[in-house]
């Protein structure tokens, strides 16, 4: 099983839009990717921190209504 790691912001988009996420699509502070009808908002600093990518995941889980997991999330391209 493979453990959380930190991720470049550019890696982060790139593994979102491999699950099928659109964009990125500038907004008012941030920039964000849609799936459906759903956002998904990208913080702006360079490379997400184990926690900041766990939060952002849950809310990615939440938008697909499934788990992803670490493997899963490592295995993308």
């Amino acid at each position: 099983m493979a453990a959380w790691k930190p991720i470049k912001r550019r890696e982060f988009i790139r593994r979102l839009r491999a699950l099928g996420f659109a964009g990125p699509y500038s907004g008012t502070r941030h920039q964000f990717l849609v799936l459906g009808q759903h956002r998904q908002t990208i913080p702006s600093n360079a490379e997400y921190s184990v926690p900041q990518l766990r939060m952002l995941m849950r809310q990615v889980e939440a938008i697909m209504a499934r788990k992803i997991s670490a493997d899963e999330w490592e295995a993308l391209d």
